[in-house]
């Protein structure tokens, strides 16, 4: 994997290209680590927002979105892709929900209100994106004094570079090996979701990848002002790993994913 640069603008160009066969699939229930693991846990994580003023940073083509606005949020939705938010606005269309969607990224919000929001809520997204610093100073920004952000990411000490499985004979994942930590230069991904129904239907994804080590997400929480609240390293469930056996490494060996959740302090 060759390393690149890309600004946000080459982020759009390639979610606008992934947008129609995500949405398709992420539709369809393809997403099983999403359906089976990371939204059930990320969703607990988050808690109740029914009644809050909610923004959904990277918000794709709406799927989540969705999810907490039945749950009686008041939701905003931001993407980088027009593509996606095309896909988002339309569903809102067919199946109205109140949800506000607009196409911005999240490191530059100057279209929403300071202190408008009573929550940040951003599903996968911000590993994904080039200007981490500025995406947290918007969203302490446009958080009302007391807000929470809530944010899930691939787990920068185990999501590496140069990370891969060690497999026994029967392909089984019995260890994790981890290099590269420490290279934040971007890169290129190609990947599909994992365990699809149909093998040879999988799509493909080209990503723009933007590594980060744990002290980066932390430190530039606190240096933007917001208070560290908690922090979550989810397990695959049992049943999900009998399912897909894909999961087992994941529940065994290490965290796929990282959850941090942090508060805007209160108003003196």
């Amino acid at each position: 994997m060759e390393s690149q640069q890309f600004a946000k603008d080459d982020v759009a160009y390639y979610w606008n290209a992934n947008a129609d066969a995500w949405t398709a699939e992420v539709r369809r229930g393809r997403d099983i680590y999403r359906e089976r693991f990371n939204n059930p846990a990320f969703l607990s994580f988050i808690g109740d927002l029914k009644g809050k003023t909610v923004l959904d940073a990277g918000c794709g083509e709406g799927y989540n979105t969705r999810i907490l606005a039945r749950s009686g949020a008041r939701m905003t939705g931001v993407d980088i892709s027009p593509r996606m938010i095309h896909f988002a606005q339309e569903e809102e269309q067919r199946n109205p929900l109140g949800i506000r969607y607009e196409t911005a990224s999240f490191s530059n919000l100057s279209l929403l209100d300071d202190g408008y929001f009573d929550a940040v809520a951003s599903f996968m997204a911000l590993m994904d994106g080039p200007d981490y610093p500025s995406t947290v100073s918007e969203m302490f920004r446009v958080l009302r004094p007391g807000g929470n952000l809530s944010f899930s990411v691939t787990h920068p000490c185990f999501m590496t570079r140069g990370f891969g499985w060690v497999r026994d004979d029967n392909g089984r994942a019995v260890r994790l090996t981890v290099s590269d930590y420490f290279d934040t230069h971007p890169w290129l991904e190609h990947w599909g979701f994992s365990d699809p129904p149909q093998p040879e239907e999988a799509a493909l994804f080209a990503v723009p990848a933007f590594p980060r080590t744990l002290s980066d997400y932390i430190n530039t929480l606190v240096r933007a002002g917001f208070i560290l609240k908690e922090i979550a390293e989810p397990r695959p469930p049992e049943e999900a790993c009998r399912l897909h056996p894909s999961m087992q490494g994941w529940r065994y060996h290490a965290a796929l994913f990282l959850y941090i959740r942090a508060e805007k302090p209160p108003a003196p």
